[in-house]
């Protein structure tokens, strides 16, 4: 089971992903608004065994510490992302004048990884391009894609680190295989599916 809420700010998608048998969880990209996270969750009856992170940037990390002292649980990133945590510059909060900061995630993930959550697999997708440690996670409920695919869109690649030429391959080599009716849930904005993508995104059809 997928839910999901918006955090304010730069909007991004914070989602659950909970085992229905066991109701253990993992938390996916806690964004701004720690407070209206916690308390969502308070309304829940599962059990957060960590907090998994798509990339490094800053509107994707902001609640991280608070949540992760709150429930007690580690922290999952891709381990080419594992410097923007604690490097304000490379998570780009520093361009703000946020300085966002947090300590050294205790899980560095790899590609192709398998993580259990209760009765659920997922699979880890490294999809470099959006940050050289951008990672998907497919699960059998669909495709968690992070800033790496949108509904119409791709993620951005005009900040440090960010490689259109590698985005795009990603998608076309490590996402475009999955069946069209897998659904992508993305970091922002509305969820969309895979087949939808490959007949109009213009990033991936080669219209634009």
């Amino acid at each position: 089971m997928i839910e999901s809420i918006t955090t304010p700010g730069m909007g991004v998608n914070c989602y659950l992903l909970t085992c229905g048998q066991t109701k253990k969880a993992i938390l996916i990209d806690p964004g701004a608004g720690s407070k209206m996270i916690q308390n969502w969750l308070k309304e829940k009856d599962q059990e957060i065994i960590y907090i998994l992170l798509t990339h490094g940037h800053y509107d994707h990390i902001g609640s991280v510490e608070y949540l992760r002292n709150e429930l007690q649980v580690q922290v999952a990133i891709h381990k080419d992302d594992a410097e923007m945590l604690t490097n304000p510059a490379k998570n780009l909060s520093s361009f703000l004048g946020k300085d966002v900061k947090l300590s050294p995630a205790e899980i560095l993930l790899d590609d192709n990884q398998e993580l259990k959550v209760g009765e659920i697999t997922l699979k880890v997708i490294h999809t470099p391009g959006h940050t050289p440690g951008g990672i998907c996670i497919l699960t059998d409920d669909g495709l968690i894609s992070g800033d790496t695919l949108f509904n119409g869109s791709v993620g951005r690649t005009d900040f440090p680190g960010g490689d259109m030429q590698k985005l795009i391959s990603s998608i076309q080599n490590r996402l475009m295989d999955l069946p069209d009716e897998t659904v992508v849930y993305p970091g922002h904005e509305s969820r969309t599916t895979i087949g939808r993508e490959r007949s109009s995104n213009p990033f991936i059809n080669g219209t634009i």
